[in-house]
């Protein structure tokens, strides 16, 4: 018999945070205060305590914006790590299986457990969350951090990577601020303005095909309704799967709130890549779907329209002169259909502050053998 792993529990194996962090002063510049943003903004500056990093966000406030999203072992484990745990345990859903039903008459056709099994098989368990209580949980690591400054309504115009320019790699702000670094790392997503110049060429990103309705239902409404309470009451993902069509669906906020992702064909009427949609046209795009997905639907007061975008694979995500870097989705966007996209920017964020540290400590040493 298995049982869950606290999720205040780090972890077996792994050692505290950077317990030897590297004694170098750097002033790091990181562009974006989305999750991969955040992410390495807290691992950098344990790794590099004597730095200071300058966190740069176009947005002039940080809201609760978004929707559902799951958070997969990979990131799980490394949140853990990072002492969220507890945080998550609060708001978190664990999934017990992932469920497919056939569109129109609900039948199942497809069921795989997950729950206990997945987190025995990974170490850590696979979450269900509203991002925007992700994206607070990050902004937590950072937000008081003596080496690091948050700089919001902040938008980059320009990125300059020559180490030998005057003042060395700078970033320059609509306002005409130019904020001078030793490193900068572009975290800023699909429209990335650092990416090109990192590859030294514009690589606009394209379109799909495919997109997406986004809402989120109070789950007290589907309490009430003998047909939609099991949804609540047994936290499974739920995917309703039809031609060209298919729905996802599932608890976050410890089961008060109910996410809907809607996939189907991308019409073109959204020129912006998220936007909120019609909640009325949602209904009609989905009016074959079962019953129950009909109950589902008339809950929806307000609904995100997101367009699928994807870019062709890098060569390299970092500058050839060292000093630019990309994480995240400006060098690796990813369709959300295995749930990684947020997962492989945490992912990345560890590591980079690994390969910072490394890099630096290496470097030390190699230079003190010449002593």
């Amino acid at each position: 018999m298995t049982t869950q792993i606290p999720l205040s529990t780090p972890p077996a194996g792994v050692p505290p945070l950077y317990e030897r962090p590297s004694p170098l002063s750097l002033h790091i510049i990181v562009i974006g205060c989305g999750l991969g943003g955040l992410a390495a903004t807290h691992t950098i500056s344990h790794a590099l305590p004597n730095s200071h990093i300058t966190l740069i966000e176009a947005a002039s406030v940080i809201g609760d914006v978004g929707a559902g999203i799951q958070v997969s072992p990979n990131a799980t484990r490394l949140l853990m790590r990072w002492g969220l745990g507890p945080a998550l345990a609060a708001t978190a859903v664990r999934p017990e299986a992932i469920v497919f039903r056939q569109y129109s008459t609900g039948e199942k056709v497809g069921y795989t457990r997950w729950g206990e099994r997945m987190e025995v098989a990974h170490g850590a368990p696979y979450l269900h969350v509203h991002r925007a209580d992700y994206h607070r949980l990050l902004t937590s690591l950072v937000d008081g951090r003596p080496n690091v400054k948050i700089r919001l309504a902040s938008t980059v115009t320009a990125v300059e990577s020559d180490p030998d320019a005057d003042g060395g790699p700078s970033v320059t702000l609509a306002n005409g601020d130019v904020i001078h670094g030793d490193l900068i790392i572009g975290a800023d997503g699909v429209k990335s303005i650092v990416q090109g110049v990192v590859t030294g060429r514009a690589d606009a990103p394209r379109a799909t095909g495919d997109a997406a309705y986004r809402a989120v239902i109070p789950t007290d409404v589907m309490m009430d309704d003998p047909e939609l309470r099991p949804f609540v009451e047994t936290p499974e993902m739920t995917a309703w799967m039809a031609p060209r069509r298919h729905l996802m669906a599932y608890c976050i906020r410890a089961k008060k709130e109910y996410n809907l992702v809607l996939l189907h064909p991308d019409d073109g009427s959204v020129e912006s890549w998220t936007a909120e949609g019609s909640a009325d046209k949602m209904r009609r795009d989905f009016a074959d779907f079962e019953p129950r997905v009909q109950k589902m639907l008339s809950f929806v007061s307000s609904t995100l329209k997101w367009r699928l975008m994807d870019r062709s694979a890098l060569e390299h995500w970092v500058h050839p002169k060292g000093r630019v870097a990309l994480l995240g989705d400006s060098c690796h966007p990813m369709l959300p259909y295995r749930a990684q996209g947020a997962a492989m920017a945490i992912e990345d964020a560890a590591v980079l502050a690994y390969e910072d540290l490394r890099y630096m400590n290496l470097s030390f040493t190699q230079r003190s053998t010449d002593l």
